[in-house]
């Protein structure tokens, strides 16, 4: 019913930038927010940054003032500015979205396929 598409990954040397985007799209009434995760080999999920459709942003403390969380709500799309990359962020990024599908709906937690963002020393 509702899918996200993620771009943007790929491979920069240590201190370079890149640029997330994930675009959702199908059945979607409303979203509440829309953020990205990172899963780093053999560690688990973690949060990177939510935007809670422009009302605030939240981010973890190993990415703040380095990583930007913007989301534009009539493409329904959010996108991660990352800066100043450092080898510990190699990880896969996940797209999420808690989105309701029709009014009165419950949210509903979507995801996205991954893009692995590996950063070089």
């Amino acid at each position: 019913q509702v899918q996200l598409v993620e771009s943007g990954g790929g491979l920069v040397q240590a201190g370079g930038s890149l640029r997330l985007s994930c675009a959702a799209s199908g059945r979607i009434f409303g979203i509440n927010a829309m953020g990205w995760y990172r899963q780093a080999p053999g560690e688990q999920r973690e949060l990177v940054a939510v935007d809670n459709s422009g009302r605030s942003a939240n981010y973890a403390d190993s990415v703040k003032g380095r990583f930007t969380i913007s989301m534009d709500n009539v493409k329904k799309t959010v996108y991660l500015q990352m800066s100043s990359l450092k080898p510990e962020d190699t990880a896969v990024y996940y797209c999420n979205a808690g989105v309701t599908t029709e009014r009165g709906s419950r949210l509903s937690d979507y995801w996205g396929q991954g893009t692995q963002v590996t950063v070089s020393s």
